[in-house]
């Protein structure tokens, strides 16, 4: 696991705010499933600052794609033609952070506005995407999105996908941590912060 470097950014938005203040500890673990480009660079940022969270788990793996297609490959999901998108599945305590601050992390982390793509990663396998696992998380999701649209997204129309989860494949070992075991690895320059 990466060392933390400092506090995650706090949230700006009146969801996402809201979110972080109504965050209790509970019993029992959340998911939550985000792509936003290439799965080292998003699970890097995710988990530079949210590894501190209790029962914290950050995987990469393939999600989104065609049902008749099962443990997908890198090699497959990267031709385009499985539809599957690369993408960071975080798990954590629940109440241990409030859903609308990582989803607002989600988007200060990636350039939204680009459909299948980001920076010089083309293809639907890098789309920006929210994969919701209960309706609480869908409505959330939404919310920000609009805000985030509202806020810092003006006149860009945003692509992000928000869509049930579906079925999840993890990505092949040497793919997980990939920028904590190779610091020199590529990381796509879309990945930063954008506020």
């Amino acid at each position: 696991m990466p060392k933390i470097t400092k506090a995650p950014p706090a949230p700006t938005l009146p969801t996402a705010i809201k979110s972080r203040e109504n965050a209790k500890l509970e019993e029992g673990l959340e998911v939550a499933t985000f792509a936003s480009g290439c799965f080292w660079g998003t699970e890097h940022l995710f988990s530079k600052y949210y590894s501190h969270l209790p029962q914290f788990k950050a995987v990469v793996g393939y999600t989104g794609g065609k049902e008749d297609v099962t443990d997908p490959s890198y090699r497959q999901v990267c031709t385009g033609a499985t539809d599957h998108a690369e993408a960071v599945q975080l798990t954590y305590q629940k109440g241990s952070v409030g859903y609308g601050e990582l989803v607002e992390f989600f988007y200060r982390t990636h350039d939204a506005s680009t459909l299948n793509s980001q920076g010089p990663d083309k293809g639907t396998q890098y789309r920006s995407a929210i994969f919701y696992h209960s309706p609480e998380q869908e409505a959330v999701a939404r919310a920000v999105t609009a805000e985030v649209q509202d806020k810092y997204y003006q006149g860009r129309p945003i692509k992000t996908e928000i869509t049930p989860s579906g079925v999840w494949w993890n990505a092949e070992d040497y793919h997980q941590h990939y920028l904590d075991v190779n610091p020199d690895g590529y990381e796509c320059p879309t990945h930063r912060f954008y506020w």
